[in-house]
Order: structure tokens, then C-alpha cells, then sequence
């Protein structure tokens, strides 16, 4: 860590690092700023960002669960923030796995963990508010997803007790950020968690955009575990915006797709307490995730009418039924479908039957039991690159 990449605010809190450490020094990040930020070249973008929030809590307005929006769209969530961290899976293996977890991956398990961490605690962020935001909840956020990681040096759910460093080749001395000594972790991460608590000047000076971006940068900066801090750091992004009364939007995939640029911003949040680029950052990835949801909102609609015309499906039939499931459920087996409509297995097979007669879903396994389903148009728009327009198929075939 180059002592000339540090603004001077930053170079004041810097403390020499433990054994064998000891010839290089930390950064204890100061509390993150309650006053207003000046936002200079992010302005634009950033009221762009506000006006989309606008926009996405209109949709979710009409839909039966405004905090999830799209079962899917936490998983590419989770695909996508896992991958930062050099995790791989992919959303056909995730669905699968949800249906039959025999075979998984461990790869395949942690971000599955990802996943379903959102889903459990983005109900508690709607209900408690910013009063989430305590130790308890950090630990226990980072306990469930890195609960699978074969590689954990450690226990998952404990602060770290070592020296780590951001960047470099694998030797501290070319490292581009020291976070703080394991001793000043915990009075570091209170700060993160009073901030986000949200109890002082901020609430009323920063807007949630720079409140995200600010808590972002500090949490990473304090990096409070051996492993897993953008995981978690990235899980907290859509807590906010719930405890905030928002829907939460999932930017993992956007910052996937711009890493340098995420890296670049965060870094200049770290070392010069420049806030600007990640306020930007930020307001572009609310932007482009807004535009995709619609994008993709639009596409399965679309879709869903086009299969409407492959057959006559009587009114209120399971099969008929099963359509309005197959975006969140594209990958389902007859247990799952049962459960979903609350109907009998027969029905439920029926269903499946009448679905695969005109290509809605294919049966993957080839198995006479324990079969797998999947509506592969689905699958195409989904798994399509960010920002790249769906491909939807043709009516006529």
C-alpha cells in the first residue's frame, strides 16, 4: 500500500499492523460522514437513479410480493456476487439444485446459501427497518454464506482475528489497501453499523443512494472477515434499500459486468474519501438494473402470451395456472408444481404432460421418476448477457 495513493485524512489513520506485519501499517477508516456529500459530476446520474427507484416502485406495486419481485432475480444475484469472488455456477445448475441437491457443487451450494440468505433476512429488513443493521445480524450474515466454503480459514460468523490486505499478488507489500489491525475491527465495523443505523444527520443529508455508497466502501474498507466481505458487503446493498422502505434492487449483475469500474470507484471511496465515482457507480447500476428488470418483465409477458396461443387451455386449469409460475419456477419438478398450485400429484403430472405437448417445458432427466422440468424460453431470456436485448421465440412455431 503506497502511502502516496492515501488523501492526507486517510494517511492520519494509519496504524502499524501486528507481527510479522509489523514494517507496514492498516488503515483505521475514520466514521463514515453524516453531512451532505457534494456530488459534482454525479449529479445527473444521480437524479436519473432516483427517478428509477420511482419507477421500480410502481411496478412492484402490482405485483403479490413488492420486495422480491422475481424469484430468479435473487439467484442471478447471488450467480453474480459469488463470481466476483471467483465462485462459479450458473442459473441452470442453481435451479436444479433447488429442485435435486443431489450432485451439487460446493461452488453450486455457496451461492444456493447466497440465495436463500436474501431470502431470509430481506423480510427482517422490511419489518425491523434500519434497526437491523447490529453485530448479531452481520455474523449471522456471513455465517450462512460462506457456511459451505470448504476453503474458510476459520468459523464462518466470527470476526477476523489476522491481518488481511486488498490487492497485490498475494504479498502485502504490493497490496493497494491495508484494512484496519484485527484489534480495531469490531470498534470499525460498529461505525459501519451506526451509519447504517441511520439514526444521525445522514437520514436527513444524504439521500439512500449516497448512504449506499458511503456504507459500501466503509464496511469493505473494514473488511471485518478472513473471507467473504463483498459477499456480505453486497448482500447489505438491497437490505438497505428495504429497511428503507424501498424495493431492493440486486446490482450484483451490473457490477459484474463493469468490475473495473466498481473496483476503481471503490478504491478512490477508500483511499482519498472521494465519494463521487461510487455515488455514480451506484446510480448507474440502479439505472441499468431498473431498465433490465423492465426489459425482462416485458419479454416474459410476452412470452406467457405467446404460449397461450399453443393451446386451448381450459379456464382455470393446473396447466393454464402453471404458466403465470414458470418465470419464477422455470426449472420444476411435479412435487414443486403440487406444492405451488396446491393440487394432487395426478393433477400436477397432468399439467407437466399438457406443457411439454407444445414445448412450454422439456423433461431434462429421462427418468421415469424424479423427473426435472424445465421452460427453456424462459431459461434463454434469463441467462441472456446484461444490457443484451432477450430473444423470444417465434409465434408461429
Amino acid at each position: 500500500m503506497k502511502r502516496e495513493d492515501l488523501a492526507g485524512g486517510i494517511r492520519e489513520c494509519l496504524q502499524r499492523l501486528p507481527a510479522p506485519y509489523a514494517q507496514h501499517y492498516g488503515v483505521v477508516p475514520p466514521p463514515p460522514p453524516e453531512a451532505g456529500v457534494m456530488l459534482g459530476d454525479a449529479a445527473a446520474r444521480h437524479g436519473q437513479a432516483l427517478s428509477a427507484l420511482g419507477e421500480i416502485a410502481a411496478l412492484a406495486r402490482t405485483l403479490p410480493d413488492p420486495y422480491l419481485i422475481s424469484r430468479v432475480l435473487s439467484r442471478q444475484e447471488a450467480l453474480s456476487s459469488s463470481a466476483l469472488e471467483g465462485t462459479h455456477s450458473t442459473l441452470n445448475e442453481l435451479l436444479v439444485v433447488d429442485e435435486d441437491d443431489q450432485g451439487a457443487s460446493h461452488a453450486t451450494r455457496q451461492v444456493r446459501d447466497y440465495a436463500r440468505t436474501l431470502e431470509q433476512f430481506l423480510p427482517q429488513a422490511c419489518s425491523e427497518g434500519p434497526a437491523l443493521f447490529r453485530l448479531p445480524t452481520v455474523l449471522a450474515l456471513h455465517q450462512a454464506v460462506m457456511q459451505h466454503d470448504p476453503a474458510y480459514r476459520g468459523t464462518p460468523g466470527t470476526l477476523r482475528q489476522d491481518v488481511v490486505w486488498i490487492g497485490g499478488t498475494g504479498h502485502i507489500a504490493y497490496s493497494t489497501y491495508n484494512p484496519p489491525p484485527p484489534d480495531q475491527v469490531a470498534a470499525c465495523l460498529e461505525a459501519s453499523l451506526n451509519y447504517m443505523q441511520a439514526d444521525g444527520m445522514q437520514q436527513m443529508t444524504q439521500s439512500l443512494i449516497t448512504r449506499l455508497a458511503i456504507a459500501h466502501a466503509h464496511f469493505e474498507a473494514v473488511h471485518p472477515f478472513n473471507d467473504g466481505n463483498g459477499r456480505v458487503g453486497r448482500l447489505l446493498l438491497p437490505l438497505m434499500m428495504a429497511a428503507d422502505g424501498q424495493v431492493p434492487l440486486y446490482l450484483s449483475p451490473y457490477i459484474e459486468a463493469h468490475r473495473q469500474d466498481y473496483y476503481a470507484a471503490l478504491k478512490r471511496a477508500q483511499q482519498r474519501l472521494d465519494w463521487p465515482p461510487l455515488i455514480g457507480f451506484l446510480s448507474d447500476a440502479i439505472i441499468r438494473t431498473v431498465t433490465e428488470v423492465q426489459v425482462t418483465r416485458q419479454a416474459t409477458q410476452a412470452l406467457k402470451a405467446t404460449w397461450r396461443q399453443r393451446r386451448a387451455f381450459r379456464k382455470g386449469s393446473a396447466a393454464l395456472r402453471a404458466l403465470d409460475l414458470l418465470t419464477d419456477y422455470p426449472v420444476l419438478t411435479a412435487s414443486r408444481l403440487g406444492h405451488l398450485l396446491d393440487i394432487t400429484p395426478p393433477a400436477a403430472q397432468t399439467a407437466l404432460a399438457q406443457l411439454c405437448q407444445v414445448g412450454i417445458l422439456t423433461e431434462r432427466t429421462g427418468h421415469a421418476r424424479n423427473r426435472i422440468y424445465a421452460a427453456e424460453d424462459v431459461l434463454t431470456i434469463l441467462n441472456r448477457p446484461f444490457g443484451e436485448e432477450p430473444a423470444l421465440p417465434d409465434p408461429s412455431s
